[in-house]
């Protein structure tokens, strides 16, 4: 397609989707050994608990997985951890004829002047991202879907970044002391660029540092990450290297994948939807819309938070 429109340790001998639907039979109230009752509250509610950065990262990287452990008799959670406050996107709408995506663009005669706030935190671009997200988490079939609202401070100083961690340090140490045994999904921050040469994404690393601080203190235990940005860094044949996992998408779930793609490209200004996500990262989302796979990895050993450089 061109353009799309509109616990811890697991026991070698176990699938990964055995452990899911045993975790899943738990969360119902089933003990693993097959007895009822005997598993506590906390595991008979913990979900599955995803965070994406940004409104869209759960569509181009997550969605499959979500959709996994949903099968697998999982009550999921969908967080979105920062506002999405984005002034190149106010740019590119504000712009007549879209010079950002030509005939690609999903507005009608590829025309729109909004004028929206390019500045100070960006409203209007936050509002019709989060449109979008929620569109998304529909289209996945999310049981709950939380918004932390931060401002992504992610890009302002060494001290501003510090402090956008804490931030998200603390909202998920909530989440984890709310429920207990819950398996926290994360982005493979470190791994988040379109480039290998370049730096990563520094909200994802965000994202990743907050879940590294709190593993090494021990609040957290089932923790996985996904990589969002492979799908852009990356031709087809080499987007598995290193991973610790890969989830082959079957037909059903990649169908709800793609409509959760397609609500980033979605002109309908009744309901707030402008094309944000598609006039953001358009080839990320063409890139996912085609590959039945998503990646997930472990924690590195040789992790190092920061931002980077």
């Amino acid at each position: 397609m061109s353009a799309p429109h509109h616990d811890d340790a697991v026991s070698a001998g176990l699938s990964r989707r055995s452990v899911l639907t045993a975790a899943g039979l738990t969360a119902a109230g089933v003990a693993l050994h097959g007895s009822l009752g005997t598993s506590s509250a906390a595991a008979a509610t913990a979900p599955a608990i995803f965070y994406s950065p940004h409104q869209d990262d759960e569509a181009i990287g997550m969605a499959g997985t979500i959709l996994e452990h949903k099968a697998a008799g999982r009550p999921v959670y969908l967080v979105l951890v920062s506002k999405g406050e984005n002034g190149g996107i106010a740019e590119n709408l504000n712009a007549f004829p879209c010079t950002y995506l030509g005939e690609k663009c999903s507005a009608p005669n590829h025309y729109h002047e909004l004028g929206w706030q390019t500045k100070q935190g960006t409203p209007e671009v936050v509002s019709g991202r989060t449109s979008e997200f929620m569109l998304s988490a529909k289209a996945i079939g999310v049981d709950k879907v939380i918004n932390f609202k931060l401002p992504d401070d992610a890009y302002g100083t060494p001290s501003e970044y510090t402090a956008f961690v804490n931030k998200i340090r603390g909202k998920v140490r909530e989440l984890a002391e709310r429920y207990p045994g819950a398996s926290h999904k994360f982005t493979a921050g470190w791994l988040d660029t379109t480039n290998p040469q370049w730096p990563t994404n520094a909200t994802h690393k965000a994202c990743s540092d907050a879940a590294y601080f709190l593993m090494k203190n021990g609040e957290l235990k089932d923790v996985r990450f996904n990589h969002i940005y492979t799908y852009e860094a990356f031709s087809r044949d080499q987007r598995d290297r290193g991973a610790d996992y890969v989830v082959h998408i079957p037909p059903a779930h990649m169908k709800k994948k793609r409509a959760a793609i397609l609500a980033y490209n979605t002109w309908d200004p009744s309901r707030n939807l402008y094309t944000a996500g598609y006039h953001s990262v358009p080839t990320m989302l063409e890139e996912a819309y085609n590959d039945p796979r998503e990646f997930v990895y472990e924690l590195p050993s040789h992790y190092k938070a920061g931002r980077g450089k």
